[in-house]
């Protein structure tokens, strides 16, 4: 019998499950779900392991995930983590979560500033959960 599946509680484990970009976009989605659930500033505070070399993907998740845990950090009022701002947790290439023209006025407008500061684009409510 495969064993029962977890949720993650913590960012870093996000990272450590996430053998491939499906995988992380999976376990990313129920992290928040447990955060938003439970926010402590403990889910937050354990820097992830770089995924670039992992999900060849040019650092993209690395920073979306220290981008997701200075805004989580933000919005309640929890200490940001130093680990957010190590080096490679920023895109050199910006990275726009839709193509068209129009779309990408949009989200450098919409952007919530930690993703923005990290060349991250997305709308303002990605993070939500329903």
């Amino acid at each position: 019998m495969p064993p029962l599946y977890r949720r993650p509680a913590f960012l870093a484990e996000v990272a450590r499950a996430a053998t491939d970009e499906t995988a992380f976009s999976f376990c990313f989605r129920d992290f928040l779900d447990e955060f938003y659930a439970h926010p402590s500033p403990a889910k937050l505070r354990e820097e992830p392991p770089l995924l670039a070399d992992v999900l060849h993907d040019g650092g993209r998740a690395d920073a979306y995930l220290a981008a997701t845990a200075e805004f989580l950090a933000q919005r309640y009022k929890f200490n940001v983590p130093s680990w957010t701002r190590v080096v490679g947790r920023t895109l050199h290439t910006p990275f726009f979560a839709l193509d068209s023209h129009a779309a990408r006025m949009w989200l450098l407008i919409e952007s919530p500033t930690a993703f923005r500061e990290r060349n991250i684009f997305i709308s303002a409510d990605a993070l939500s959960r329903a």
